[in-house]
């Protein structure tokens, strides 16, 4: 899962920011944003740091999730 860091305005004018989210895409977090706070603005949307460099999630197939477990 990517993790992606919003800024935004309420429905009040109140400014949050740096709210972090995982989910598969962008959508996704959106989705999960507007749950939280109804009626707001997104100002920025930025997937975090430690997950910049990786924007599509590695699959795996099970060999390789074998060799993991039984290490």
């Amino acid at each position: 899962m990517l993790k992606f860091d919003f800024t935004v305005l309420t429905k009040d004018g109140q400014r949050v920011e740096s709210i972090v989210i995982a989910a598969q895409d962008q959508e996704n977090a959106e989705h999960k944003l507007r749950q939280m706070y109804r009626y707001c603005e997104i100002v920025r949307c930025g997937l975090k740091e430690e997950d910049a460099g990786n924007k599509q999630p590695q699959a795996m197939s099970v060999e390789d999730i074998l060799t993991l477990i039984s290490k």
